[in-house]
């Protein structure tokens, strides 16, 4: 399902756009049941009797009594949650609050109520408190940036530019360092390493002093967890093996899933280990937990609703007996996937017997895990439920834990649980949401997809709007929307489904509203974007001619001269320019990093808009526009 179209956001707050794009307002979707809870995030109190759930569509924080497996209250909050973490005393709670202008509420844990909030950037994620308690960190995904607010004044002191879409962060146990994930990578699609990247931030001069690269192909990546000790950090993420046309998914050969390990003590990559088995996909990797000893790694599969317990020191020992090169008259163990380091990131069976997976049916969608003493709590995203579990004993018994009232989905809801579930794709090996992300967008990697022939590859596109944009792929191979969602199963998770799942996953699909532009200023264009406006209206530059609103389409398709060395024709699909400033790469390769570069450097002969003769100023104005739709 990678080629389709545009956009969606994490969490919808598309009125004001619509105000100012005339986005009208069919393109608005209704917001998720309230009745659902939907846990995201799970922090444990201090005595290890409560349990602070983040409730994503229910806009609360649930406290959770571990004693006697009751809800014991909920906590009301300005915007849904999307995490919390808490202070080393219990007293505090603090929750990201995301939304175009996001919040930090702070929760007086005895008193159960909101007691603050502090101001942070466009759809806020993983605040982290520095050991001291004195200063919050708080990652902005939208700004790409990372904000440090000191609790004192509830003032930012810094913020700090990272890569893109930040959507966790750690701190070392020192305050010294704190390691930022960044989602999907920050650069063009057609180039020989695509990789998503850990930020490390040096904490008292607020600036990046490095960032490691992950394994080609590296993205979606969901958590970085620091080891008790601050000696290890862990980081789960999906390894695309995008080189290659997507022709099965036996042994992972379109996605797989991964645990990259970091040595904090040298600052050094120690390698990257597959989660998944030779026959069995582990989609979807997400949170990740250690045990105080450090001897357990868990870690949840959201995808395949199960989670991982891994032998953490016999992993690393593993994976330091791995030399680096073969020695001289070497003896191959041909019983074995992995010779030296370099193998390990294609070994299917490097787990084996360090490793056992534990289903946890009948809940689905497992997120954030927490881990007291051996056992384990998983909060799942679609069954409104925890899952309690000893990670340890010989014959673990999951036991489902229901955070609220039993009901039946609708349409809308199970849409969105097929979209990210990979029980519905052959093996295991993923879902819609391992090249879309869970909100249905983007993971910037060129696909080499076969409803257009083989070896051509396409950038990855957003569904938002798929259903109203017709046709769907780059070159329009698919009338529909709906017609692509079914060739996606069929061609992509490798199965055949129920009419049911298509049918639900359109409605999901259509439901998904644009997020407002970080670009926007208080929800409005600046003063640079409407005179941009004026220029993409004008009929020398013939913006507005292919890209006319509501749609930002006229759903037809030309050659404007972007062909490439891999393309058997020239024609592409007009794409909306919905939510064009979360898509980059652009172009149906990926070969253009920004609008800037679409409008400049790959508009020779004014093919795509007739742009050469802006100067400066007025190039700088379109593009201003062009990134606040």
């Amino acid at each position: 399902m990678q080629n389709m179209r545009l956009n969606i956001g994490v969490l919808g707050v598309a009125v004001a756009l619509a105000a100012v794009m005339s986005v009208d307002s069919s393109l608005q979707a209704a917001a998720p049941a309230p009745a659902w809870l939907s846990p995201v995030g799970l922090a444990a109190s201090p005595d290890g009797k409560t349990l602070y759930v983040a409730c994503r569509t229910a806009n609360k924080v649930a406290l959770f009594n571990i004693e006697n497996n009751q809800m014991a209250k909920s906590v009301n909050l300005p915007n849904p949650p999307t995490g919390l973490t808490l202070s080393a005393d219990g007293k505090r709670l603090y929750v990201s609050c995301a939304g175009s202008v996001s919040t930090v509420a702070v929760i007086d844990t005895a008193a159960g109520s909101v007691v603050d909030e502090l101001p942070a950037g466009h759809t806020a994620y993983a605040p982290v408190l520095s050991p001291d308690g004195k200063t919050l960190y708080v990652c902005n995904r939208f700004n790409n940036d990372v904000s440090f607010i000191d609790l004192a004044s509830k003032k930012q002191t810094a913020r700090v530019k990272v890569q893109r879409e930040p959507l966790t962060a750690a701190v070392t146990p020192d305050g010294k360092s704190l390691l930022v994930g960044n989602f999907i990578h920050n650069g063009i699609a057609d180039t020989e390493v695509v990789s998503a990247v850990v930020s490390v931030i040096d904490t008292a001069t607020a600036k990046v002093v490095k960032e490691f690269v992950f394994p080609n192909g590296s993205g979606i990546l969901r958590e970085v967890k620091i080891s008790p000790s601050g000696k290890i950090a862990a980081v789960t993420h999906v390894l695309a093996r995008f080189r290659l046309p997507t022709t099965q998914l036996e042994r992972g050969w379109m996605n797989t899933d991964a645990l990259s390990l970091i040595d904090l003590t040298q600052m050094k990559l120690i390698n990257t280990v597959l989660l998944d088995n030779v026959d069995s996909g582990a989609a979807n990797p997400w949170s990740i937990a250690w045990s105080a000893d450090e001897k357990t790694l868990v870690i949840t599969h959201a995808g395949t609703h199960e989670i991982s317990v891994i032998d953490a020191p016999a992993l690393l020992e593993k994976l330091a007996k791995m030399p680096a090169t073969l020695p001289p008259n070497y003896t191959p163990d041909y019983t074995k996937a992995s010779h030296v380091a370099d193998d390990v990131p294609n070994d299917l069976s490097f787990l084996v017997g360090v490793r056992r997976r534990i289903k946890l049916s009948p809940d689905n969608g497992p997120r954030a895990v927490v881990l007291l003493g051996t056992r384990a709590y998983v909060a799942n995203y679609f069954t409104d439920t925890l899952t309690a579990v000893d990670v340890l004993t010989e014959y673990p018994k999951p036991q489902s834990i229901a955070l609220g009232s039993k009901q039946e989905m609708d349409a809308l809801r199970k849409g969105e649980m097929y979209f990210n579930d990979a029980t519905i794709c052959f093996q295991g090996w993923q879902s819609c949401g391992s090249c879309h992300g869970e909100d249905a967008r983007v993971d910037g990697l060129n696909w080499d997809l076969l409803n257009d022939g083989i070896g051509n590859p396409k950038n990855n596109k957003s569904l938002l709007l798929a259903h109203k944009t017709p046709p769907s792929m780059s070159q329009g191979v698919r009338e529909t929307a709906e017609q692509a969602v079914r060739a996606g199963i069929r061609h992509i998770l490798f199965t055949v489904q129920p009419e049911e799942v298509p049918a639900s996953m359109d409605v999901w699909l259509k439901s998904l509203k644009p997020v407002p532009s970080p670009y926007l200023d208080k929800g409005k264009l600046s003063a640079s974007a409407l005179r941009g406006k004026k220029v993409f209206e004008d009929d020398k530059v013939s913006c507005a001619k292919c890209h006319p609103t509501p749609l930002f389409t006229d759903l037809n398709t030309y050659d404007v001269g972007t062909k490439g060395q891999y393309d058997r024709i020239g024609g592409f699909d007009t794409p909306t320019l919905v939510e064009v400033w979360r898509t980059a790469p652009y172009l149906h390769d990926g070969s253009a990093l920004t609008i800037k570069d679409v409008l400049t450097t790959h508009n020779k002969g004014d093919t795509h808009g007739t742009t050469s003769h802006l100067n400066k100023e007025q190039m700088d104005d379109l593009i201003a526009y062009v990134l606040s739709l």
